[in-house]
């Protein structure tokens, strides 16, 4: 029976979805105070279907997952709360104390693909970290960084960055969509295309309320910044930063920052960036590979150029139908609904004058520069019997190339969303396994998700994005989200694939809600030591179980895992 709140007053909300272990009488107690502290305008509790609508990129709802790959409602938040600053998540994260309240944190809430804005624990209240929290708070030309909240976007930096005549001297890195959450992009270990491509890697000390409602910094920026009269008596994270906190993300001691990554031990809510300093010149490039097969020689080829730097940013190996899907939905191809054919997959690819495989790469600096690595690229590449080399010059005006030579320069882009709707109803699911840069590996690695897709009545695309000494394999899982049965199909895809990658030294690098229990459990070796060791981190620093439960596979002690492992 639903109880009246301990205050007396009647019960003002019903939510769809409550957190286990707690009624209605505790979540309208709960709520009230979290209204009282926000105001009502940053607050949404989802008490009607009608609010569970799936968005778009440009509009997303933080309700659930869009891309729903179960049913729409499985992953539910029973609220949405904005904090207006930092006071406020601090006094959120106490509150939630008190009764065990789940809280899912995120930045924008566009990790399309791999579970959106939803929550692992369906209840929680998902705290959108953008909507207030969206400022860019410093560029530091001299040391070429920036310091962001987490509503900042790659779009609004870059137009920080073109608006303060800042452009010309310091460049960032972006994805493939220009709308993500720096900050939100990062902490989850995305990428972009940039020599500064590897966005964890990039970042530079770190803002952070822990489980208990406490403040820290990491790296030097737990070293205090000497006092000035002028900011005596602020609150803490209005005090400057030590002026080598972003320059040097180590500090002293224990190297914490890997904690709040992929991570529910903390929120984070300021985050240094290194950017790039203007090269001093720049040009990009398409080299088609015409056979399938040839993705085992261009990756040994590759591996060297890598690992030297003659390849500086970080490349991508394109699948046809990847390029083609941005160009076109798969009926502007064909009028099959099963897997396309070799057959139809060459004839796209001569429709489009593109290689059954396509490498987009970047070349930065001075003219001499440029000039020596291309034809060092240039004469590597020559030996792939059909080769062909194109600058965008050299391409039709809505050629993939034209996208990614603004992805591969640091300006952000929306084009890309077009390969989802290559099915109608178009929605997509991200399974993203790690390849050795070997062409061996590759193909092999390549064959069995190709293989499995085709079993489950769906299109292989794809992309290895190249890194310094390995692949992310990015599999896209295109579907029909409207289809039920494709959508059960899709479900045995991904859990297939995870245990045949793992049963090949395979593992995820990110993932999806619905399977992170699973990926966490091929990372097992002595015994799961890895997950045990988290664990007990979690426990020690959240003994409640009130950030994130099941983020990444981690649980509390509060949850059986028994009873929510997927």
């Amino acid at each position: 029976m639903t109880k009246t709140p301990a205050s007396g007053q009647p019960l003002k909300f019903k939510p769809l979805a409550l957190p286990p272990k707690l009624t209605n009488g505790d979540f309208n107690e709960f709520i009230q105070e979290v209204i009282e502290l926000v105001g009502t305008e940053n607050v949404e509790v989802i008490t009607s279907k009608d609010q569970i609508e799936d968005g778009s990129y440009m509009n997303p709802r933080h309700t659930h997952d869009p891309h729903h790959i179960m049913e729409q409602d499985y992953f539910l938040a029973s609220a949405i709360v904005a904090p207006r600053n930092v006071a406020d998540v601090q006094a959120i994260v106490r509150l939630a104390n008190k009764i065990s309240f789940p809280l899912w944190p995120i930045s924008i809430g566009r990790n399309y693909g791999y579970g959106g804005a939803a929550p692992r624990v369906s209840g929680s209240i998902v705290m959108d970290m953008g909507k207030n929290l969206n400022r860019v708070l410093d560029v530091n030309e001299e040391g070429a960084y920036c310091l962001v909240e987490p509503g900042v976007t790659f779009h609004n930096l870059y137009d920080y960055l073109v608006a303060n005549n800042l452009w010309d001297k310091l460049w960032m890195d972006v994805p493939d969509l220009g709308g993500g959450s720096v900050l939100g992009n990062a902490v989850e270990r995305g990428v972009g295309y940039t020599p500064y491509g590897d966005h964890w890697m990039m970042h530079c000390g770190m803002e952070v309320v822990l489980p208990n409602g406490e403040l820290i910094r990491t790296g030097m920026g737990a070293l205090p910044d000497p006092e000035r009269p002028e900011t005596m008596g602020l609150r803490p994270e209005y005090q400057p930063w030590n002026k080598t906190a972003h320059l040097f993300p180590y500090g002293f001691g224990p190297y914490i920052d890997g904690l709040f990554s992929q991570s529910n031990m903390g929120i984070v809510t300021k985050l240094g960036m290194w950017l790039m300093p203007n090269p001093g010149g720049y040009q990009s490039y398409l080299i088609t590979l015409p056979k399938e097969e040839d993705l085992k020689q261009a990756v040994d080829i590759i591996r060297p150029l890598r690992l030297n730097m003659a390849l500086q940013n970080v490349p991508t190996i394109r699948h046809i139908l990847l390029d083609a899907a941005v160009l076109g939905d798969k009926a502007s191809y064909s009028s099959k609904t099963e897997p396309l054919s070799d057959e139809d997959l060459d004839r796209i690819a001569k429709q489009l004058n593109l290689g059954r495989w396509n490498f987009y790469g970047a070349l930065y600096g001075p003219d001499r520069i440029r000039n020596a690595l291309w034809e060092t690229v240039k004469e590597a590449f020559l030996v792939i019997p059909g080769v062909k080399f194109y600058f965008p010059e050299d391409t039709a005006e809505n050629s993939i190339l034209r996208v990614r030579h603004k992805t591969m320069q640091g300006i952000p882009t929306y084009d890309e969303l077009k390969w989802i709707d290559w099915v109608p109803n178009g929605a997509h699911l991200f399974f993203s396994p790690i390849a050795k840069v070997a062409g061996e590996d590759a193909m092999l690695q390549y064959g069995i998700t190709k293989q499995r897709c085709q079993e489950a009545g769906l299109d292989f695309i794809g992309t290895f994005t190249v890194g310094m000494r390995e692949m992310h394999h990015i599999v896209c899982i295109v579907f029909n989200k409207k289809d039920l049965q494709q959508k059960k199909k899709v479900q045995w895809l991904i859990r297939t694939l995870i245990d045949d990658c793992a049963a090949n030294g395979w593992g995820e690098y990110r993932t999806h809600l619905a399977v992170m229990d699973q990926i966490m459990g091929t990372y097992n070796w002595n015994n799961s030591s890895f997950l045990k060791f988290n664990e007990v981190i979690k426990n020690a620093i959240d003994p409640n179980g009130i950030i994130a439960p099941g983020k990444s596979g981690v649980w509390p002690t509060k949850y059986s895992q028994v009873g929510w492992k997927l």
